[in-house]
């Protein structure tokens, strides 16, 4: 154990090491039948961190997971955290492309593979440009070397590399404005600063309770699932693990064990609740939801309330800045309603927040500009890429959202719009250049835009709108399919309009917001 486990602690590796030594009996994670202790998780992270030095990881190097949630993945995240390492967690929804690009540019020494996804791997191997070595966790494949039996190979002893809050420990993928994703580098400082503070600086919801369980259900390639199994591993508390959510799982576990928090984004919410079995569960030892990623109406949190019966808290936040920000918190949840619900809420202690014009000069309250935000939980940057980190985040470390909003005289902010291109369906971000590229490569398609429009089951969905090259025919499914061979399927346009010309600017850029005048009029905001 170090000097700084008995101290504040510094770095991931840090929150682990503590708990074994106070709690080692302790269930951080649970998943089916089995539980991994926080002594388990502590020993078993050294040794894949010794196991991962002997493969040539060192402080610095990037390690990939492309699999479903598993708390072995915690396990890896916590030995690379150990070397000083960095994991990069792989959206496994996405196209076989996508995943040898991502693989690729965070430049992954070893890829540690979960179960189901060697089909995916035998596509893309040969692609992979600096991995060493395939390492499959519960992949059933004889192709790749058994987790459990190399990390066993090692002993369990800490390499007690040193490492400090401002070096590298979490790298996500965001979607590209460019149609690029981008790898936002996040910090153990960045991550820790929210996820282990002072009990006195703690909200009501936000304390620990020995105990606790939490629900883990929302992906780990997505801040959401990796923070909020970062989150109980910091407060000393136990995570069950659903691979992916699956409404009828989730009720299952409520049902059988004490779960006292779930994070879910409003997609999730609403599915839960038009489940057959939801009337039959008791939710009576659910203490609070947490939800983010879109907005949620009205109606769906009224229901919500009166089934689940538990507190409320809506966050906001983004990748950049390694999760929640700013927080509605229970006591402004109520079922009849108040403008205060349409807001995110304020930001948390610890972090500034404040809305920009143009220029980057801060406006008055009640005045629409860009919410830009500083804070220790801001990423350190964009992977390799200095020039859209500098547009992102200015030499005074205030981060540029791309969101559009307002403060209220009370100090409340609302999202108004956003800045940028981005789409939100069902949680998930999707940048149009992306969609673009897939579609405008049949060669049927002389031009294409794609837009973000109001649907009632996902907050918003893709739509493209398709230009047609001169005497050629193509359908709505021929662009749909097409698109799928190239991005993943959540990124895919659910509807195509055929037009005769896009709407441009003098210097030819696409007016989306013209295309999407239509879809959102009568709405007090362009989300969903």
């Amino acid at each position: 154990m170090t000097e700084a486990a008995t101290a504040l602690p510094q770095a991931l590796g840090d929150l682990v090491r503590e708990h074994a030594r106070t709690q080692p009996d302790t269930a951080a994670f649970s998943f089916g039948d089995e539980n991994l202790t926080f002594g388990e998780l502590d020993a078993g992270s050294n040794r894949a961190a010794q196991g991962l030095a002997a493969l040539g990881v060192g402080k610095g190097d990037r390690i990939a997971y492309l699999g479903k949630n598993h708390p072995l993945y915690f396990e890896v995240l916590i030995a690379a955290a150990k070397l000083g390492a960095v994991m990069t967690p792989v959206n496994w929804r996405l196209a076989p492309p996508e995943v040898a690009y991502i693989v690729n540019d965070c430049q992954a020494k070893v890829l540690f593979v979960g179960e189901g996804f060697a089909e995916m791997l035998d596509k893309v191997r040969g692609d992979f440009a600096h991995v060493a070595s395939v390492i499959g966790i519960d992949a059933g494949d004889a192709a790749f070397t058994d987790y459990r039996r190399w990390r066993d190979g090692f002993p369990a002893t800490d390499p007690l590399v040193p490492v400090a809050p401002e070096d590298d420990a979490l790298q996500l993928y965001t979607s590209g404005t460019t149609g690029r994703p981008k790898g936002a580098v996040m910090t153990h400082g960045s991550i820790i600063s929210s996820r282990h503070r002072d009990e006195a600086d703690l909200k009501d919801w936000q304390k620990p309770i020995p105990g606790e369980v939490t629900l883990l259900a929302m992906p780990c390639f997505h801040i959401s699932g990796t923070g909020t199994g970062i989150g109980t591993i910091a407060a000393g508390t136990c995570s069950i693990v659903l691979p992916e959510y699956d409404p009828t799982q989730a009720l299952d576990l409520i049902a059988r064990y004490n779960i006292s928090k779930i994070f879910l984004v409003p997609a999730a919410i609403q599915i839960m609740l038009n489940h057959p079995r939801v009337g039959e569960v008791d939710f009576s030892r659910l203490k609070f939801i947490t939800y983010g990623a879109s907005p949620i109406p009205l109606e769906l949190m009224r229901a919500a309330m009166e089934r689940f019966g538990c507190g409320f808290v809506q966050m906001y936040g983004m990748t950049e800045t390694s999760g929640t920000i700013v927080t509605l918190d229970p006591e402004d949840h109520v079922p009849e309603g108040s403008p205060r619900m349409r807001s995110v809420g304020k930001p948390l202690p610890g972090v500034e927040v404040k809305i920009i014009d143009g220029e980057g000069n801060e406006v008055p309250a009640n005045t629409v500009g860009e919410i830009a935000t500083r804070s220790p939980k801001n990423m350190r940057g964009y992977w390799n890429l200095p020039d859209a980190t500098a547009a992102t985040i200015d030499t005074e470390g205030w981060l540029r959202t791309g969101d559009a909003g307002y403060f209220d005289d009370d100090g409340y902010l609302y999202i108004h719009d956003r800045v940028k291109d981005m789409i939100i369906s069902g949680g998930e971000n999707v940048y149009p250049a992306e969609v673009e590229n897939a579609v405008y490569s049949h060669p049927k398609v002389a031009d294409v835009a794609v837009i973000g429009v109001p649907d009632a089951k996902w907050g918003e969905a893709v739509k493209a709108c398709v230009v047609v090259k001169p005497g050629e025919t193509l359908s709505e499914a021929e662009v749909i399919a097409h698109a799928r061979q190239h991005i993943a399927g959540y990124k895919c346009p659910k509807s195509v309009d055929f037009i005769a010309a896009l709407p441009r600017n003098p210097s030819g850029k696409i007016l989306r917001r013209e295309l999407r005048v239509p879809y959102w009029e009568g709405r007090e905001r362009a989300i969903n």
